[in-house]
């Protein structure tokens, strides 16, 4: 399976708490700048790279970050409205109807730029949301959301893009909109109904440990609806998206998805496993690299799984059966 990565792994590392970062040196450095520190520190251990527009990507860098890519491609250009104080109250959901006209505008533009160097693009609605009870006119803005994702995805469409949408339950909106898979699917049905039929999922695995959603059961749920379109692979505690190292937690539960990916084929058709990484005050490269190996060794345990016992296991319900075949491969 190819890989790539969010250039966003390489930036200073703010937080609400430290809005200078953990690497305040890294304020203010280009993308192409980032872009040359990622590849040459992990060569071909990425395959492609990952953007947010404008912000990261736009065309008045584009050649500066080709030639710093050296070779190596973007998969994803992703909506940035989140970064834009504009939209502090929502984008597509904003009941003011020119910030909505000016995020659909950006997004179009993003799309553009997607369909330009062949890319996906993924719309993560962080800031359609609220932050209080009263504070919003659900039906409306959730009728001026899906609106919003429909319009952007039947251009995208035109263009020949596929659009990942990716949900999240907080932040920065405090509630979220698209805060779970069942609200993605929804969005997702509510197009399809309409004709439009190039929105696909996005599993942040980090965004799912949120929640309490069990990462194998969604990526088969997805997969056998033709909907599994990207993996944002990364691990965290479980209450706040800490975009950790992969396999650093949730160990059992990569080992049972990246099962479920190679029943479901992932990667067979050009699909990447990207690292959506935010390595607060560790090496970026090692942070990157470590998730990298780390995933090759789970996967390795998968492919070591005696897959028709662990099926047998499994239409039994035979959990101990299940983890004596885990544990076999792991070694004991």
């Amino acid at each position: 399976m190819k890989t790539s990565l969010g250039i966003w792994a390489f930036g200073n590392m703010a937080t609400r708490f430290n809005a200078g970062g953990y690497k305040p040196e890294l304020s203010g450095v280009s993308t192409a700048t980032k872009v040359r520190t990622a590849v040459e520190g992990l060569g071909a251990l990425v395959d492609d790279y990952e953007f947010h527009y404008p912000q990261e990507l736009s065309p008045a860098n584009l050649a500066d970050v080709r030639e710093a890519l050296d070779g190596h491609g973007i998969y994803c250009v992703c909506s940035g409205l989140h970064l834009d104080a504009r939209f502090g109250k929502g984008g597509f959901c904003s009941p003011d109807d020119s910030t909505r006209a000016e995020a659909l505008r950006l997004t179009r533009e993003g799309i553009d730029l997607a369909a330009e160097v062949g890319a996906h693009f993924i719309i993560w609605p962080g800031i359609e949301g609220y932050n209080y009870p009263f504070q919003t006119p659900y039906a409306s803005s959730w009728k001026r959301f899906i609106d919003g994702v429909g319009e952007s995805a039947r251009h995208a469409k035109d263009k020949g893009v596929t659009v990942f949408l990716e949900h999240k339950n907080s932040e920065p909106a405090m509630k979220i909109l698209m805060r779970n898979i069942g609200m993605t699917l929804h969005v997702i049905h509510t197009l399809r109904a309409q004709g439009i039929d190039n929105v696909q999922v996005n599993m942040d695995w980090q965004h799912l440990i949120m929640n309490g959603e069990n990462l194998a059961e969604y990526a088969a749920l997805l997969a056998s609806e033709g909907l599994l379109g990207h993996q944002h692979a990364n691990s965290g505690w479980g209450t706040f998206d800490d975009d950790n190292m992969v396999g650093a937690t949730a160990f059992m539960e990569t080992i049972e998805l990246a099962i479920e990916l190679r029943r479901a084929g992932y990667g067979d058709n050009g699909e990447r496993l990207g690292f959506d990484l935010y390595p607060y005050t560790e090496d970026a490269v090692g942070a990157v690299k470590r998730s990298v190996l780390h995933w090759n060794f789970i996967d390795g345990v998968a492919a070591k799984i005696d897959g028709p016992a662990l099926r047998e296991a499994q239409q039994a319900k035979d959990a101990v059966r299940a983890y004596e075949l885990v544990y076999a491969a792991l070694g004991a």
